[in-house]
This record gives structure tokens, C-alpha cells and sequence, in this order.
């Protein structure tokens, strides 16, 4: 595999992964990536909705949007993708997502050096392919994306997630705040009961609301913020109405950006493995996740703020996205094991035994 000079690097494309969480993750690359090449221009091809995970980022001078319902939609679509990115004279494509037609889509824009691991039969339309191992497979995802470039010989800095929240959005998050009628706009408590992944990774609703009014009990003055996508917003009105007392709903309620500020407003976060699991742990935020069906060796948050619980059972982790299994008790015994009182203890380790000051 020939080695890439970095001064023969000007325009850089990065294919974004697909979902939010993934694309947290891959932040540490994007960063390895600016490093490896401080005179290229880096821009990211992103589907719309992971694409607001790369706004403000200093790793980021461009982000193009891959319309696949849209202007990109079908071959035509594809076509026309490749020849818009074709105008953009890329010297290199860094390949986070490992689809064949990544790997088509760089080949057929023109971009001269293509970087990406050798999976779905796409080696041949790699320059820099990077053989896929087993011990690869079972690494963290963060340390899967970096391994891209590791397998390329380039380096790589640290494995710290970053999100950047703006000035201007952190007004509008107060603004949210106060519309919704919270009590205050800093030092939320955030619960996150939605996947969007399915059923299985979901903690059960009637957990969290047993959770919201007993953390509501034991710090009245911390509003509780229920958290959610598109879909989700009954979800959250019935967690809200069942907790009562300072407990709103923005659940499918705001943009994703949006939800990025508003997390950033959070004293703590409990939440489900999910997009805003990890979008949590890159602002820093203090935050408990609760795993089951899928495999914490791959995905856990990474930052020293986080706690995951999770109780063994031998069918965990079996990655799929309803529990398989039909009779009770066993039904999605991963998450139904997981107790309000173990969630609740962790949560008081980061509120403190006492009343506290705000972390924000």
C-alpha cells in the first residue's frame, strides 16, 4: 500500500457513517484526519439526518448533503452525486461508511486515492484498501473508524468524541426551556427513553417513569427533561404525564442540533443506547446508559463522566432489534432486569447527596 503524502493532499471527502451515533464516533478519525493532512479541505458527504452531527466542527470545512430521497435518489441519483462531486477535485476519499457503493460512488467521482476497509467486495475499488480482522470486528467502534487510517500507515490522536454547540443555539436552548415551561434553563436531569434501533434497546416506560418521579422527590428543584426523535414524541407525553410535577417533553419536538444544546444543559443524562447516548458523552455531560440486546464492547460511551449498567443474561448481547423471546419471564429480561434502584443509585452519584450546585 503506497503511502500518502500529505502535501499531495488538498480537498479530502469523508463519507459520513449513517447513523447519529456512528457519526459521533467517528469524530476522533475526522479529527486524525485534519492532523494527517493540515493543508487539505475536508469535506463530509453525509446523509441529512447525521449531517447536523458536523456543524461547527473545526475538523469539518464542508458538509455535502447525499439526498438518497431526493436529487440522489436511484442510479440516475448516484450519477448525479458523482458528477457533482466530481466538480469538487478531491485528491483523497476517506471511506467511515463500508457499503459497496461508498467505495462506487468515490471510484466513479474520480477521486484519485480511496481509503476504506476491503468488506462487501469492494477492494478492487480501493487504492488504499485496509484488510478487515476478526480482532477489528471486536474493537470499539471508535477504534474501528481509526483503524481506517491506522491500516492506511497514518497516524491517529486520541479517541475523545467532540460535538460543538454554538453561541447562538445556546440561547435558543434557553428559549426552548422556558416555552416548555421548565423551571429553569440550566442543570436539567435528561431522560432518554427512545432507541432508534427498536424495541429491545428500550428500558421499559414505566421504568423511567418510576425513575422521573423518584429523582422529581429527591431533587425538586432540577427539572426533568424527557428526550426523543421523530416518533417518539407520545412516547414522551406519557412519561411526562405519568411523572408529573416540573417534568417536560421535548421529544420529536426539536432538531437535532437543537437537542445537542439542550443536552449540553443537562446536570445529568440517563438514557438507553442511542444517537444521544453518545451525543452526550462528546459534550462532556454526566450520563448513565442502560445496555442490553446490543454489545458494550463496541459501542459503550468512552468518557470518564459516564456509567453503564448492564446485567448479564446468556442470551445478551443478541444485536437484534425486538427480543426474540415470547414467554414470560424471560421476555427482554436484558433491560427488565435492569432495576429503578440501581439506575436511580447511579444517578445519585453524579447529583451528590446534596442539594448541589449546577455543573452549568
Amino acid at each position: 500500500m503506497n503511502t500518502i503524502a500529505p502535501e499531495d493532499i488538498r480537498r479530502i471527502l469523508i463519507r459520513a457513517a449513517n447513523w447519529v451515533g456512528d457519526a459521533v464516533m467517528s469524530t476522533p478519525m475526522i479529527r486524525a484526519v485534519r492532523y494527517n493532512f493540515p493543508r487539505g479541505e475536508i469535506h463530509v458527504l453525509a446523509k441529512p439526518w447525521v449531517a447536523p452531527i458536523f456543524e461547527n466542527s473545526p475538523d469539518v470545512d464542508q458538509i455535502i448533503p447525499y439526498d438518497a430521497r431526493g436529487r440522489h435518489e436511484g442510479f440516475r441519483g448516484i450519477l448525479r452525486l458523482c458528477s457533482e462531486l466530481r466538480s469538487g477535485g478531491f485528491d483523497l476519499a476517506v471511506l467511515v461508511q463500508n457499503a459497496f457503493e461508498a467505495a462506487l460512488i468515490a471510484r466513479l467521482a474520480g477521486i484519485p486515492r480511496r481509503m476504506g476497509y476491503a468488506t462487501d467486495g469492494r477492494a478492487l475499488l480501493l487504492t488504499h484498501a485496509v484488510p478487515m480482522t476478526r480482532r477489528l470486528k471486536r474493537r470499539h467502534q471508535i477504534d474501528y473508524y481509526l483503524g481506517v487510517l491506522e491500516g492506511a500507515g497514518l497516524r491517529t490522536f486520541g479517541r475523545k468524541t467532540s460535538l460543538w454547540v454554538s453561541p447562538a443555539e445556546r440561547i435558543r436552548a434557553a428559549w426552548i426551556l422556558k416555552k416548555a415551561g421548565a423551571a429553569r434553563t440550566d442543570g436539567i436531569i435528561g431522560l432518554n427513553p427512545g432507541a432508534a434501533f427498536g424495541g429491545a434497546k428500550r428500558w421499559p416506560a414505566e421504568c423511567f417513569v418510576e425513575l422521573g418521579r423518584r429523582l422529581g422527590d429527591l431533587r425538586p428543584s432540577l427539572p426533568i427533561a424527557v428526550f426523543g426523535g421523530p416518533g417518539e414524541t407520545g412516547l414522551g407525553d406519557g412519561i411526562k404525564q405519568a411523572v408529573g410535577g416540573s417534568c417536560i417533553n421535548l421529544a420529536g419536538r426539536t432538531t437535532l442540533r437543537e437537542a445537542l444544546a439542550l443536552i449540553e444543559r443537562c446536570r445529568l443524562f440517563i438514557t438507553n443506547d442511542s444517537g444521544l447516548m453518545h451525543a452526550a458523552d462528546a459534550l462532556d455531560i454526566p450520563l448513565v446508559a442502560i445496555f442490553g440486546p446490543t454489545d458494550p464492547t463496541t459501542t459503550s460511551p468512552s468518557g470518564p463522566c459516564s456509567r453503564m449498567i448492564r446485567v448479564p443474561v446468556p442470551c445478551s448481547p443478541c444485536m437484534k432489534p425486538e427480543c426474540p423471546i415470547d414467554y414470560a419471564p424471560d421476555h427482554h429480561r436484558c433491560m427488565r432486569s435492569v432495576t429503578v434502584d440501581r439506575v436511580l443509585s447511579e444517578a445519585m452519584t453524579f447529583l451528590g447527596t446534596e442539594g448541589g450546585g449546577d455543573r452549568r
